[in-house]
């Protein structure tokens, strides 16, 4: 047996739903780990698209699509990036893109969360990515109304089949285990 429903039922909720788009030129996908038990080795994804889809009367309901183009990863050395595109790691003639799928985004200890399956390699992972944002609504000069949100959250590359590494002489790993991501999104809202 069906449930009736009137036709303006659930109308007042999604009255506000709204589909944005990520604007890679103003966007960013960062990430640092720790090379040679030292520092820490920053890069980043040049090429991200995506869309979240939003009401601010209902946030429980966002959802979030988004896809890296493994290639255009940059560690501002090229030999580094060349090895990091290789099957030692990313594998980008194989698996050309990392993925995210949102499921869930849930008031936790650190404020927003956007939990969601992310995929590297083929292998997809739960993550939960803490949020600060969305920014207020704002009109652009070029006519278009956006928002904007910073994501971050830590994974274990060995988690997603990057497991390459070499011993240091002194003990130690060339390549820590543990990735910080930063993510930074300027979001169009779809006309």
């Amino acid at each position: 047996m069906q449930a009736q429903t009137t036709p303006n039922e659930g109308k007042a909720t999604s009255a506000r739903h709204t589909i944005w788009s990520i604007d890679p030129s103003h966007s960013s996908a960062t990430f640092s780990v720790r090379h040679l038990m030292i520092t820490n080795v920053r890069g980043e994804f040049q090429k991200l698209s995506g869309s979240v889809t939003y009401d601010p009367a209902r946030p429980e309901a966002t959802t979030v699509q988004a896809t890296i183009d493994v290639a255009s990863i940059n560690t501002r050395e090229p030999q580094r990036d060349a090895h990091l595109r290789s099957a030692d790691f990313f594998d980008a003639e194989t698996h050309p893109t990392l993925t995210f799928t949102s499921k869930a985004l849930r008031t936790g200890d650190r404020g927003l969360e956007l939990v969601g399956d992310l995929t590297i390699r083929g292998t997809t992972r739960e993550v939960v990515l803490a949020i600060d944002g969305p920014t207020p609504e704002q009109d652009d000069p070029w006519g278009n109304v956006r928002i904007g949100a910073s994501a971050t959250t830590k994974i274990k590359r060995s988690e997603f089949g990057m497991t390459w590494n070499t011993l240091l002489e002194t003990g130690g790993i060339a390549v820590a285990d543990e990735v910080s991501i930063s993510l930074d999104v300027s979001l169009v809202r779809q006309k």
